[in-house]
């Protein structure tokens, strides 16, 4: 029988593999595959159509319905232009804390997760236990609902899925959801002494950037829905983070290319957010052609992620209350995966060890008192099952 590891020496093997989202998540995926295989637990692999990427899903105990799933993503943000102290794939401890890319988000779950499951199936729980490891959490949460579709029909069905992001072992019941899209404005170059014969794709572009602008004031200046009332802000805000575009300063630019983002409060819908979106296209997209009929705005959708709508009787939020003891009311402003198992038919919580505030951070870490608080939660949950 393969030796049984500790939820750090796990943690340490996992921070060991760079899975950054632009690359491949195998190597971290063969060897936590062949560690529970070696365990008796039952696994399943999702391979990416496209990418050398993969996700995983794993059952111990009963072969029933009703499990309880772990969930976490497999892959980190780039450490470029970070200035790290330490070697970022490498855990090292210091003052309280174990610092690497990853400890904090959210490998450290990751680690308690599939300790969790093995310990399940050696100890022979009566009810299941599940594990989902996704891929692309960071570049779009475009990685759960492919391993969802895939995997779920190779298993019992789940009733409640635990979601590790981190949150200081509190139990988060609502988070926004969010939309972007690669937005690709085409303008018509002409000498900037010609301008009005021309049409800058930045300056057009910057007619939609601005358009978001007076949605975010119009949402800041309204009074907030019930619902949405605990987020902050308490509203559904439009960003830009990144343009890029243009030639020459006297140049009317001929290409313009950013991505527009919505995170969404439960009382919005992405239905009507993307219908006014491509309302506002259209519109600065028929001045355009006006000028010159070659211009045009594409819109191509980078991600739609479900938000986690809050649900009176929620299990998995009943569940973490009485591990941790956590009767608090907590939302938050940015996205999980927690909303695909809610689609689902789950009931899903967020709740895992750490702070979001050292997540995608120059020397992340995640406070060891924590990383036992995450660890007491499973054995807690280990003596539930």
């Amino acid at each position: 029988m393969m030796e049984r590891l500790t939820p750090y020496e796990i943690m340490e093997k996992l921070v060991g593999f760079p899975t950054v989202s632009r690359d491949s998540n195998l190597d971290l995926i063969d060897w936590v595959q062949g560690y529970l295989d070696g365990h008796g637990v039952k696994t399943y692999r999702h391979i990416h159509a496209s990418e050398p990427k993969a996700g995983l899903w794993a059952h111990a105990g009963p072969w029933e319905e009703g499990a309880l799933v772990l969930s976490g993503h497999t892959d980190v943000v780039p450490v470029d232009g970070q200035d790290w102290s330490t070697d970022p794939f490498v855990v090292t401890e210091r003052d309280g804390k174990y610092f690497g890319r990853g400890c904090c988000d959210m490998k450290s779950f990751d680690a308690l997760a599939i300790w969790a499951v093995v310990e399940a199936q050696h100890r022979g729980v009566k009810s299941p236990l599940q594990l989902a490891l996704t891929y692309d959490e960071e570049i779009g949460l475009i990685g759960a609902d492919p391993l969802l579709e895939d995997a779920l029909p190779h298993f019992p069905m789940p009733s409640t899925a635990i979601i590790g992001e981190p949150t200081e072992m509190q139990a988060v019941s609502a988070h926004k959801g969010g939309l972007a899209w690669e937005v690709h404005v085409r303008g018509f170059e002409i000498h900037s002494s010609l301008a009005h014969r021309g049409v800058s794709a930045i300056m057009e572009g910057a007619k939609l950037i601005d358009w978001g602008n007076r949605m975010n004031a119009e949402a800041m200046a309204a009074t907030p829905r019930a619902e949405d009332a605990m987020f902050d802000p308490p509203w559904s805000n439009v960003h830009v983070g990144m343009i890029v575009g243009g030639t020459a300063h006297n140049i009317t630019a001929k290409d313009c290319h950013f991505v527009l983002s919505v995170r969404l409060v439960p009382g919005d819908t992405p239905e009507e957010w993307e219908a006014r979106v491509r309302a506002e296209v259209a519109r600065i997209e028929a001045e355009m052609k006006a000028i010159q009929p070659s211009c045009f705005i594409t819109l191509e959708e980078k991600f739609n992620g479900p938000g986690l709508r809050p649900e009176p009787g929620n299990e998995a939020e009943t569940i973490v209350r009485q591990l941790t003891g956590d009767n608090g009311s907590h939302v938050v402003s940015y996205g999980t995966e927690a909303g695909y198992f809610q689609r689902r038919g789950m009931a899903a919580v967020v709740c895992g060890p750490g702070n979001i505030e050292q997540a995608h951070q120059p020397d992340e870490f995640i406070e060891i008192a924590q990383f036992r608080a995450g660890e007491q939660f499973m054995r807690d949950l280990l003596e539930r099952l």
